[in-house]
C-alpha cells in the first residue's frame, strides 16, 4: 500500500465520546518506559482450582517492585491476577457460551497461510507443546476449551475483576494509580475462535461482546487505573481471512470491530486507554503478516491515547519508517516495542536507544514511550524476560541523554 505524504486519518469516535481530559504522562523530560503485560510469576500461584490468594497478592507486590527497581514507569501486576493469559481469563467472566470441541483456535491457526507455507515447522513446534516460549518450560497459550455462543452474552466477572483491581492497587502502594495499567481484551480477540450460534448476524454478535466488555473497561477506569485493550487478532486474522478477500474487504471487517470497541469505551476517558496491536506474537515465521502501513489507519481510529505495537522483531522493525508518511494526531502517544519476545538474545541498550530515537525523530520525543513488542511472561524464560526489561530501561536512559542533551 502506498500512503500519501503525511496522511491525516479521520477519527471514528466523536468529540462527545472523548470523555474527560487526556492525562497520560508524556515523555516531557526523558523517555518514559512501560511494557505490554505478561511478566514471569511463580508457578504455584495458580492451579486448576484457581489462584492461591495470598501467593497471588505477594507475587503482584513483588512484580510491581521489580519493575520499579528496574526503571519501568508504567507498570502492571504482570497478569498474575488473571493467570498470565491475556485472553482465556475472560471465559469465566462472560455468559452465553458453551464449550465446543468442534470449534478450535488451533483450527483457526491452521487456516493461516503461514501454516500452509511452513507446515514442517509448525508440526514440529506444536508437537513440542507451545509456539510461545523457546525452552518449552511455559504452558501453551492455546485454549484448552473452545466455545460456541448459544445465548445472550453478558458480563458476570465483577467479583474476579474487583479482586484483580484490589490486588493490583495494593501492590502499587505509593505508585499513582494513573501509572498502573490492567490488561483486558478487545472484542475482536474474544470473537476469534468462538462460533456464533445465537445472534442473527456476526455483527450483532460482535456488538454484544463489546457491550459486555464495556463493564470491565469502565470498572478498571473507575478505579483510577489505565485500561489496556489487547488485540492480537485484529492484525493476525489477515493471514487467515484477509488474504483471500483482499485488503479493502479486510479493512471493512476491521473497522466494524473498531466501531464496536469505541462504543464500548464511550464512557472511559481517552487518557485512560492504551491499545496494543500485535500479530499474534507466536514464535514462528510471520512471513505473511499484514504490513503496519496497511492497517495503521485502522489502528488510529481507536479511542486510545497510547498505541503499543511490535517494532523490534525482524519482521516489523523496519516499519518505524511508516511514521515518515503518517501524521500522528496531536493527542496521541506511541509506545513501540524496542525489545522483543521473539528471540532470547538480550538487546544491547545502544540498540534500544537507536530504536527509540528513530521514533522520536518522527513523532517528537515527548510522544514516545519505550515498550516491548508483546508480553514477555509466557514468551520468554523468566531470566530473559527480566533482562530484557533491564535493557529497555537502560536504552531509554541512553536515548534520554541524547534527546535532551543531559
Amino acid at each position: 500500500m502506498v500512503i500519501p505524504p503525511r496522511l491525516d486519518f479521520p477519527i471514528l469516535y466523536s468529540a462527545d465520546n472523548r470523555v474527560g481530559e487526556a492525562r497520560m504522562r508524556r515523555s516531557d523530560d526523558r523517555i518514559l518506559t512501560t511494557h505490554v503485560g505478561a511478566l514471569p510469576y511463580p508457578a504455584d500461584v495458580w492451579s486448576e482450582a484457581g489462584p492461591d490468594e495470598a501467593k497471588m497478592r505477594a507475587a503482584a507486590t513483588d512484580i510491581v517492585a521489580r519493575q520499579r527497581a528496574i526503571g519501568i514507569d508504567f507498570v502492571n501486576e504482570g497478569e498474575v491476577t488473571k493467570g498470565g493469559n491475556w485472553v482465556t481469563f475472560i471465559n469465566d467472566r462472560l455468559t452465553g457460551f458453551e464449550s465446543s470441541p468442534t470449534v478450535g483456535s488451533l483450527q483457526l491457526g491452521m487456516q493461516s497461510k503461514d501454516w500452509r507455507d511452513f507446515p514442517g515447522f509448525y508440526k514440529d513446534a506444536t508437537e513440542g507443546g507451545t509456539l510461545f516460549e523457546q525452552t518449552r518450560r511455559a504452558p501453551s497459550q492455546a485454549r484448552r476449551v473452545d466455545w460456541s455462543c448459544t445465548g445472550p452474552v453478558a458480563f458476570v466477572g465483577q467479583p474476579q475483576l474487583a479482586r484483580e483491581i484490589d490486588a493490583f492497587k495494593s501492590a502499587l502502594a505509593t505508585v499513582p494509580a494513573s501509572d498502573g495499567f490492567l490488561t483486558s481484551t478487545a472484542p475482536t480477540s474474544i470473537e476469534a475462535g468462538r462460533h456464533n450460534r445465537h445472534y442473527p448476524t456476526q455483527e450483532a454478535f460482535v456488538e454484544a461482546i463489546a457491550e459486555a466488555m464495556r463493564s470491565e473497561y469502565e470498572a478498571i477506569a473507575a478505579s483510577g487505573l489505565t485500561v489496556q485493550v489487547d488485540d492480537a487478532w485484529m492484525a493476525a486474522l489477515w493471514d487467515r481471512i484477509g488474504i483471500p478477500t483482499g485488503l479493502a474487504s479486510y479493512k471493512r471487517f476491521c473497522l466494524l470491530r473498531v466501531e464496536a470497541l469505541n462504543h464500548a469505551l464511550r464512557n472511559v476517558p481517552i487518557g485512560q486507554v492504551r491499545y496494543h496491536l500485535c500479530w499474534g506474537s507466536w514464535h514462528g515465521p510471520h512471513a505473511n503478516d499484514i504490513p503496519l502501513a496497511d492497517i495503521v489507519d485502522v489502528m488510529l481510529q481507536i479511542k486510545a491515547q497510547v498505541f503499543l505495537f511490535e517494532a523490534a522483531n525482524a519482521r516489523h522493525e523496519h516499519e518505524f519508517a511508516v511514521w515518515d508518511d503518517v501524521r500522528l494526531p496531536e493527542d496521541r502517544i506511541l509506545a513501540p516495542g524496542v525489545v522483543t519476545h521473539s528471540t532470547p538474545l538480550i538487546e544491547h541498550p545502544e540498540l534500544v536507544a537507536l530504536r527509540i530515537e528513530r521514533f522520536a525523530q518522527r513523532v517528537g520525543r515527548e510522544r514516545v514511550i519505550a515498550s516491548t513488542d508483546c508480553g514477555l511472561g509466557l514468551r520468554c524464560h523468566p531470566e530473559i524476560a527480566w533482562a530484557k526489561l533491564r535493557a529497555l530501561a537502560d536504552g531509554a536512559e541512553i536515548a534520554s541523554r541524547r534527546l535532551w542533551g543531559h
